[in-house]
Formats: structure tokens, sequence, C-alpha cells
């Protein structure tokens, strides 16, 4: 059974290694490092290039859509800042468009979620020149005549949290003017901060939630598709989300997911179903651009929610999270509630952890038979299998019993690493001390491009002190190997969340004393 269980822990290790090795998110960069990268991506011709190919996307220079207007030479360009508690936009003029969108985080931080190689964005006919009809905190009404003898009226309502309104109305001046194509546009990509910058292209996806019952969240892929098959449509990434909700669907006709190349971010395009044969029209959409958290979003019953991403045992990441909020309710603190979460499972396994433990014992028991059993039969291997599931039968041992507390915590653990990564709510979640994020991994002090992470370390010590107690119970082989794995562990967790750390850590404590507890009952009972 020893044998058995080191096996298990083993391959489970290698397989988490690989992942954390191939797939974990890269070390953050600094905040220096992207304003630098931002004060010049202007100028860098690998982004201006892009950014020429996009423009000519977004725009569609035609003959017949793109003209200006009579009364253009009397505007001037000019920007409106709108400010909140929640976020800062920068409208300009120019186009009716968003050149930054900055969302205030709850340390303090602001991240703009338009990309300097995507701005502007939300912008209509980006080369005209819009009269500013009406500017406060909660409207901007953007009017732009065109030659053609049509009239467009783009008017966004804002709101102090992260769903506002976006309309269009659309006007013939003349019978015969022909109404211009109008699209609503992000991208390419959506923006992201510092430390999440380098993996921000790879987790960045154009999705939808579609109309048909039962509804489901889909990764959109195809550059055409039928605006109506969804209930909305989003570009996101790993904490944040610019979803567009149509107030008819009817009103819209295609949903475009573009990029250049795979190299480059998505960029979502949702098209309006102008009718020439209409003198005036109109297409309303609300729309949020904000935090991807969990909780505020099922607050609008949209499925909205349906963005933040669980992971495979997603169904065990939503209930970690709701249990987490709940507890947060009552301590305020998420490192406290992945504390009290974990000693309730630990509770809820606990019959079948004590089940190990004692398998475990009447393994130790019977080691002397089955070195006489590998004595007696080395030389006939099938021989030797038959007679040690006798000897398992008859003592009534199972082998395999100790692996059942793994094998569930295995999915819980994945849950959990998902939960910690994705879920906005924890994200500069202070626990104690110097933990300042649980979804980031903790620093506790920096050496140059170092940074020694406590908690694993003192992890890493607690699993020694728990294998070393397993020890009393293993042959000097055993012994050896399982000393490993504090080391391994600990490597492993370096870069995982400190979330995650704590929850591991509280996990190994609590085993530690069930442990400690059936040892002694054990000796007790031997010396009966």
């Amino acid at each position: 059974m020893q044998k058995n269980t080191v096996m298990f822990v083993v391959f489970s290790t290698l397989f988490i290694m690989v992942w954390y090795m191939f797939f974990m998110p890269k070390p953050p960069i600094n905040q220096s490092a992207l304003n630098e990268k931002n004060q010049i991506a202007a100028k860098d011709e690998d982004i201006d290039a892009p950014r020429k190919k996009i423009g000519e996307l977004l725009t569609k220079e035609t003959e017949k859509n793109r003209v200006q207007s009579v009364m253009e030479e009397d505007i001037k360009e000019q920007d409106i800042t709108v400010e909140t508690e929640k976020y800062k936009i920068v409208f300009s003029n120019k186009g009716a468009c968003v050149k930054n969108w900055f969302i205030k985080e709850k340390n303090g931080t602001m991240v703009d979620l338009v990309l300097p190689q995507a701005s502007p964005v939300l912008g209509t006919f980006p080369g005209s020149v819009y009269k500013i009809a009406q500017s406060t905190k909660d409207k901007i009404v953007f009017v732009y005549t065109s030659r053609e003898n049509w009239k467009i009226t783009k008017t966004f309502e804002l709101s102090p949290e992260y769903l506002h309104k976006l309309d269009y109305k659309l006007e013939k001046l003349s019978p015969e003017a022909k109404l211009p194509e109008i699209e609503t546009m992000w991208g390419p990509g959506l923006g992201t901060d510092a430390k999440e910058l380098k993996e921000n292209d790879s987790v960045t996806r154009i999705i939808g939630y579609t109309s048909a019952m039962p509804a489901k969240l889909e990764k959109i892929k195809t550059e055409k598709n039928q605006a109506q098959l969804y209930k909305w449509t989003a570009v996101d990434n790993r904490y944040f989300l610019a979803a567009f909700i149509p107030s008819n669907a009817l009103d819209y006709s295609n949903i475009e997911a573009s990029r250049l190349d795979k190299k480059h971010p998505p960029m979502l395009v949702l098209s309006a179903n102008v009718k020439q044969t209409e003198t005036v029209q109109s297409f309303s959409m609300q729309f949020f651009v904000g935090p991807k958290s969990y909780s505020h979003l099922k607050t609008f019953n949209m499925g909205l929610e349906k963005a933040v991403d669980f992971g495979f045992f997603g169904w065990l990441g939503k209930i970690a999270m709701n249990v987490l909020s709940f507890f947060f309710g009552l301590t305020g603190n998420y490192g406290w509630s992945i504390i009290i979460l974990t000693i309730i499972i630990q509770i809820l396994v606990l019959p079948l952890t004590l089940k190990s433990y004692k398998a475990m014992a009447a393994m130790k028991k019977i080691q002397p038979l089955i070195k006489d059993l590998q004595t007696k039969y080395k030389n006939d291997p099938k021989r030797l299998q038959v007679e040690m599931m006798n000897l398992y039968r008859t003592q009534k041992v199972n082998p395999l019993g100790g692996c059942l507390p793994l094998l569930l915590q295995l999915p819980i653990f994945w849950a959990l690493f998902t939960t910690l990564r994705n879920a906005y709510e924890l994200r500069f979640a202070e626990w104690i001390f110097w933990v300042k994020d649980l979804s980031a991994s903790d620093s506790l002090m920096h050496f140059g491009g170092f940074n020694l992470n406590l908690l694993p370390l003192i992890m890493g010590i607690g699993m020694f002190f728990q294998q070393k107690m397993t020890s009393a119970t293993s042959d000097p082989m055993q012994r050896k190997m399982m000393y490993i794995m504090p080391v391994v562990f600990t490597l492993m967790f370096w870069g995982f969340p400190s979330g995650l750390v704590i929850y591991w850590l509280t996990n190994s404590v609590v085993s530690m004393i069930v442990q400690y507890f059936v040892l002694t009952q054990d000796k007790k009972a031997g010396a009966h």
C-alpha cells in the first residue's frame, strides 16, 4: 500500500509540475516597464503596422460611406473626461470614441482596459469630428451631420457602476440619402495590469452567451456569426470584461471575431442591421465594462457571471466561491475564509482519512509477512502476486485504502486553484502581515530578481514533519523517498497563488493532527 501511495503522489506531483512548467503564467512584470512600453507604443513600428491594418478594418474606408461634414471645419477635436469612484473614461469627439477606460481597483491602482494598440474603441466613423451636444457625468451626446444628408446621434448613458447604455440614432435628411453602416467595436484585445500583461494575449477571448435554451457560454472563433444567436457578446481576459447586450437582437446582423493573426489578440465587431427603407432608425444596447466579479455579475441576471472561468471542475469551483463569499461576510477576510473552508473539507473527508490511516497501520503490521513472501517467491512474480492478494484478503487489508483521501483532494485542489486564480474577489485580497494578494504568490522580500516567498517554505517544513510522522510506518527506502516530497512540493508551489498555499498548508496541519491521533490510538491498542 505504501508503494502504491508513493507512486500515486509521485505521478500526481509530476502531472502538476508539468502543468506548472508549461502552462503556468509567467512571472509578473513591473509597472514601470509597462509605463515605458505604453509611452513608446505609438512609436514602435511593430505595433504601428498592425494598428494601420486594424484601422483599415475598423473604418472600412469606402467612397460611399466615409464623408466629411460640412460643418467639420468649425468643430475642434476635444477630449471629455468622466470620473467616478469606480472608473475614469476619456472620450473624444473625433469618431465619438473612447481613448481610455480606467478601472479603479481596490488597492488604489488604475487599469486601462483600452490597450495602446487598440485605442480608440467604440468609435463610429473614426475620421469624423462630432459636435458635442451634451456633456455631463451621466450622459455624453455626440452629433454628426454628413454631406450626403444623413445625421447620426450617438449617446453614452453612464452609471456610477459598470453597466452603461449606448444608443445610435440614424436619420435621413433627404429622401435620396443612403444610410451608412454602423458598427460597435472593441479591440483588438482588452487591457489588464502589468503583472498579467505577458499572458494577456493568450487568455483574451471573444465569447457569447447563446439565446437558445439551455443558454450556454461559447467561444466565438469564426469571423461571421449571426447576432441573433447570442444574448450578449464580449471581449474578456482573466479579470476583466467588456460585454455588449443588445436591447433587441434583431436590430443587429453580424458578430465578427477578427484578428490579424494568431500572434495578435482578437477584436469584437457588432454590426447594426441598417435598413435603407426607414427614414429614422435607432439602435440601443447595454454594455458592461469592468472587473469579472462573480458575485457582482450575478446580480444583473443576464448570465454575465458565466464569463468567469472556474476550470474543468467548474461546479466545485462555484461551490467553493459561494462558500468563501459566505465566510467572507462573517470574517471580512478571504484568507481566514480559506482556512475555515479547508477545515470543513477535512471534517467532511474525516471518515475516509481515518480509514486511510488505519489501512496504513494495518499495512505496517503485515510488512514482515510481505517481506517473507517476496523472499520466498522472488523468482516467481505471478505466484507472488497471487500470494500477496491472498494475504490482503485473509488479513482484511485494502492496499489502496490509503489513496482515497488523495483521490478526493485532487479535484478540490484544482477547483480551488482555478477559483483563486480567476475570481476577481480574491484579487488584491489581503490575509495577514505580508500576504497582500491571495490570487498571486506571496513575496516577503526581493533579492535582485529573486522573490522570497515565505508561505511555500512554511508549507514545505510542515510537510517534512508530516512525512517524518509517516516514516515511522515505512521502510528505509520509502522513508528516503518521502523526504523528497516536501522539497518537490515547495518548488512546485513557489509561484502558486498564496491562497492555494494557505489551503495546502492548513490541509497539512489538520492531517498531521488527525495522523497523530490515529498513531497514538494504534500504539495504545498495540500495548494492550
